[in-house]
């Protein structure tokens, strides 16, 4: 059983061997720990500090391509070198290494395909209320798009089966952490969480500049990704929505002709009319929509089939 640890990385020259120091080198189960860094275009002396840390493998960006970029590059290179097991963790030393083994115990014993870290966001000092209340509703969100219960969906202190990876395809740009959990739910993988509790802060995101992009960044991915996956139920529910308020005016129409007010009204049939005209129009998007999804899961276990073929059994 091997297990590779990736470690995406921009300008870590600082912190970067703090994460390499801690990583553990004997974890029951797992015949083979190796270390993986992505270098995400870095300015700095990350990649020489990986090296002289004696890092098995390192993939270089020549420019900055983004987290999610950083995280399915690592995952195509960490599968073609035989992990059974990769665990994602980040260069800034904000997750604890050192309970690397007990996040990849879960997967171990069969129980699950994906187990997220619970950084217990509630107890980190330099978290914000603000923030801690909106990483609470974004778990809340992601949790039913994708129909889990996991208590800190942005958490990227992960670890993944190679079966698990196999199924998943990362195509956002900002980051993968929303989008690989819903995807996992609609796939049926098995995912659990276990707490940990961070490291001391030492730097500022470099994900997004302030938590308003941060929170419509994953906006965007989380309505991307369920769309691409549920589109029937979102342009379903619309469709019923504007229905029923189409049918409002004309039976505002009814009354007011039966009580004979003297007036036509003509202005509640034409809001009716073009009401019910967008509940048809959405009802029609999401069947197309919905071939559309068809089609794109047919292309997926085309996929999954090459890279068995790619990676091997």
């Amino acid at each position: 059983m091997k297990l590779i640890v990736q470690i995406p990385c921009l300008n870590e020259e600082e912190t970067l061997p703090s994460v390499l120091r801690s990583i553990p080198t004997v974890i029951p189960g797992i015949d083979e720990i190796e270390i993986l860094v992505i270098d995400d275009g870095s300015t700095d002396r990350t990649v020489e500090i990986a090296r002289a840390h004696g890092v098995d493998h390192i993939v270089q960006h020549t420019r900055n391509m983004g987290l999610a970029r950083s995280f399915r590059d690592g995952v195509d290179y960490a599968l073609l070198h035989g992990a059974d097991i990769v665990v994602n963790t980040d260069g800034d030393n904000q997750y604890p290494q050192d309970r690397i083994g007990d996040l990849v115990q879960p997967i171990l014993r069969g129980d699950a395909d994906i187990v997220v870290a619970d950084r217990q966001t509630a107890l980190i000092e330099h978290f914000s209320p603000f923030k801690k209340s909106m990483q609470r509703f974004g778990s809340f969100v992601v949790n039913k798009a994708a129909g889990t219960d996991l208590p800190d969906a942005a958490s990227g202190f992960r670890a993944y089966s190679k079966y698990s990876l196999i199924r998943l395809n990362v195509v956002t740009r900002f980051s993968y952490c929303m989008e690989t959990i819903i995807q996992a739910g609609y796939k049926r993988l098995a995912i659990t969480s276990i707490p940990v509790t961070t490291n001391a802060k030492t730097r500022e995101s470099r994900l997004f500049r302030n938590i308003g992009e941060h929170m419509y960044q994953s906006g965007v991915a989380i309505t991307r990704a369920y769309l691409m996956y549920r589109p029937y139920v979102v342009f379903a529910g619309l469709g019923a929505l504007l229905a029923v308020a189409g049918l409002i005016p004309f039976l505002r129409y009814a009354v007011l002709m039966w009580i004979d007010d003297g007036g036509n009204h003509l202005q509640s049939l034409l809001v009716g009319a073009t009401l019910l005209m967008g509940s048809l129009l959405s009802f029609a998007i999401g069947v197309v929509a919905d071939l559309t999804r068809i089609n794109r899961t047919l292309s997926e276990e085309t996929l999954d089939y090459l890279k068995l073929q790619r990676y091997g059994d």
